[in-house]
């Protein structure tokens, strides 16, 4: 595989929108070509290498070329929005819309992820090696229609509204997160491997959510189903003794499930 490594200059104050930092973008030009696309300092159209110095080697097919983001691009937004192949790793924090409308390949993030990370997501890997904010997997504000397909790995914490409007896919929390977890959501699988605050699944129509952890404030719109062992949730088991229910009750038809641990919730039951 060939790579192309990008080391920041400087993060300005003034962020920077950059949806072409991408396989799909940088396949087929040359080091001096990807040095002279443009990415946005504001609303400000400026050259990549303004901001970044550029080396490497670029490849012809987009599903051969890795981007290595050698540093902290806490200041930059939207890097492999919309990405299809290839693979793109940063070494730091990333600012808001890491990988969204993401549909192929894999985007890896050594450090912290802003807000809307894998944002209506269709396809592909995002996996976060630190923390993430809100809106993980989410849909935009005003739509309906969030994450569809592909995986979201986050191995630190997360923020509010997790899979708000998910569609399909799986997201995997490894560690806490905030409230509103799976809100409106129709499809696919949240497991939250720490703590939930508050209002896990509030009005889902369908879709799985699992937490481990303790969730400290359970919604009243969920009909408890008794206690499940060993869970089988896409194509895997999850051992451990789970309180099941099915929901969100407020949402007419609906027919979600979320499943959370016994250990330390006998609060949430009737």
């Amino acid at each position: 595989m060939s790579e192309i490594i990008l080391t920041p200059l400087d993060q300005p104050e003034v962020p920077l929108e950059a949806s072409n930092i991408k396989p799909d973008v940088f396949a087929g030009k040359t080091i001096e070509e990807i040095k002279n696309i443009e990415i946005l300092h504001g609303n400000t159209p400026v050259k990549l290498s303004e901001f970044f110095e550029v080396t490497g080697e670029s490849s012809e097919n987009p599903a051969e070329l890795k981007i290595i983001i050698d540093g902290n691009v806490d200041r930059t937004k939207r890097i492999g929005e919309g990405m299809n192949a290839g693979e793109i790793l940063i070494k730091g924090d990333v600012n808001m819309y890491v990988g969204a409308e993401m549909k192929g390949g894999r985007i890896t993030v050594e450090g912290n992820a802003g807000p809307w990370a894998g944002q209506t997501m269709i396809g592909g890997e995002l996996e976060i090696l630190g923390d993430a904010g809100d809106y993980v997997g989410s849909a935009y504000r005003g739509d309906w229609r969030g994450m569809q397909g592909g995986t979201i790995i986050v191995h630190g914490n997360a923020g509010n509204e997790i899979g708000e409007y998910m569609n399909g896919g799986k997201i995997i929390i490894k560690g806490d997160v905030n409230i509103m977890t799976g809100i409106h959501m129709n499809n696919g699988l949240i497991i939250v491997e720490g703590d939930a605050i508050a209002r896990v699944g509030a009005e889902m129509a369908g879709g799985t959510i699992v937490v481990k952890g303790i969730v400290h404030e359970f919604l009243p719109g969920f009909e408890y189903l008794g206690v499940e062992k060993d869970i089988e949730v896409d194509g895997q088991t999850i051992p451990g003794a789970f309180y099941k229910f099915r929901g969100d009750h407020a949402i007419k038809g609906a027919k979600g499930t979320v499943y959370v641990a016994v250990r330390g919730n006998g609060h949430i039951v009737p």
